[in-house]
């Protein structure tokens, strides 16, 4: 039996239609059947989607967030240094020296403002360091960011209260920021 006699049941096919455009496999660009549907999106090997490339919007901001907290930081420890320096000055002024009481509120003011001086920089160094943190930062850095950012929204509330309200804001944006799901996905995705 030859390949095209009509009794081969190895042959050819006789007397079926060809394939209209459009339907069954894609075999006009050249490619074997079932290769040109598109592929599933990529998998992790822990199972679900894979792990972001690109840092999430949403982490983005809370990092351009995490500046601005900074640059307040930076603006609030130069007004109070100004101040204890002052405070400081005032001390030695003759109306002060004079009365005892003044003498004694001054004193005891001067240090506390230099203890938030004191506070201030280091909080703003801290924030500096985690604001760093956000590119290559792992789930540590994470959780560290977090609560970063509610102990600066309560601090934002009780003695700062109105200087205090835009960091308090900032700081619970972070938090929810960083905390939601796209912020756990970009902290936790695997490093090379």
């Amino acid at each position: 039996m030859s390949y095209g006699d009509p009794n081969n049941p190895y042959g050819a096919p006789q007397g079926q239609q060809p394939q209209q455009p459009g339907y069954g496999y894609p075999q006009d660009q050249g490619q074997a059947p079932g290769y040109g549907y598109p592929q599933a999106p990529p998998v992790s090997p822990y199972g679900g989607p894979a792990a972001p490339t690109t840092m999430p919007g949403s982490v983005s901001a809370a990092r351009v967030m995490m500046w601005v907290i900074v640059g307040l930081q930076v603006v609030a420890v130069v007004l109070l240094g100004i101040g204890a320096a002052a405070l400081n000055a005032a001390k030695d002024d003759a109306t002060v020296q004079d009365n005892a009481a003044l003498q004694d509120l001054v004193g005891d003011s001067t240090g506390l403002v230099w203890g938030y001086v004191v506070f201030g920089l280091a909080w703003l160094v801290f924030a500096a360091v985690l604001a760093t943190k956000f590119k290559n930062g792992g789930n540590g850095a994470r959780v560290t960011i977090l609560v970063f950012a509610i102990i600066t929204a309560v601090l934002g509330i009780y003695p700062f209260v109105i200087v205090g309200l835009v960091h308090t804001v900032l700081a619970i944006l972070v938090a929810v920021f960083v905390g939601n799901a796209n912020g756990k996905a970009w902290f936790n995705r695997p490093r090379y």
